[in-house]
């Protein structure tokens, strides 16, 4: 056995192998590593003890989904995408995040679905991952069972982070968690939409569990 399998073997399952680890760094996305840790950490406790399907709203290129996969795997369930696969606001043209190589040049808009494969496919998680190609309030509607976890990281905007919460919360097991991306307090650090609905969660009954750079994990009191 070579040293990186025996590393592997020897992760805890708060924490991803060293090959998923490396595949998550290896993605096209935003995520910082410490951020990465903190939803795996959140994911595998979720998984482990709901043995329920794990929820990512806003997977763009599959960066944070490797993360949700493997702990899904682990733990014998599935993690659950929902994106429209065209780009939230900020990826747009003329926008800060734009990627080029990321538009479809026959109908000349954003697609991030073949790299998404493509990512999923490089770290061997492409069977663990079921993916729902659509906007989230449509899916969520139609949505009709529980999961274990809800990781919001889609639109930034008030409309489009209110509508995550709002259709899929309910989604959510009683002993599930609550996982919201680029929560910032102050305006000056980034959107105030991801934030609005944190404070909206803890008014609802949620509590903080854990708080890593922008990302906030949060379990129902």
């Amino acid at each position: 056995m070579t040293d990186t399998a025996q590393a592997a073997d020897a992760a805890p399952a708060e924490a991803p192998s060293a090959g998923t680890l490396a595949a998550f760094e290896a993605a096209t996305g935003f995520m910082p590593v410490d951020e990465g840790l903190a939803l795996y950490a959140a994911a595998a406790d979720a998984a482990g003890r709901t043995g329920l399907p794990l929820l990512e709203v806003g997977s763009y290129c599959g960066r944070s989904t490797i993360l949700l996969a493997d702990a899904a795997r682990r733990a014998g369930t599935v993690a659950l995408t929902v994106d429209h696969h065209r780009g939230s606001e900020e990826q747009q043209p003329g926008w800060e995040y734009h990627d080029t190589s990321l538009v479809d040049p026959e109908v000349g808009l954003m697609d991030t679905l073949p790299r998404f494969r493509r990512t999923l496919r490089a770290a061997g998680l492409e069977d663990h991952v079921i993916a729902l190609v659509g906007r989230s309030p449509q899916v969520a509607a139609v949505w009709g069972s529980p999961v274990g976890l809800v990781f919001i990281d889609g639109g930034h905007t008030d409309e489009h982070a209110t509508a995550d919460y709002r259709g899929w919360v309910p989604h959510l097991a009683a002993d599930g968690l609550l996982v919201v991306h680029d929560v910032f307090p102050d305006p000056a650090d980034g959107g105030q939409a991801p934030y609005r609905i944190y404070l909206r969660a803890l008014d609802e009954g949620f509590q903080e569990v854990s708080a890593t750079g922008s990302l906030r994990v949060l379990r129902r009191s």
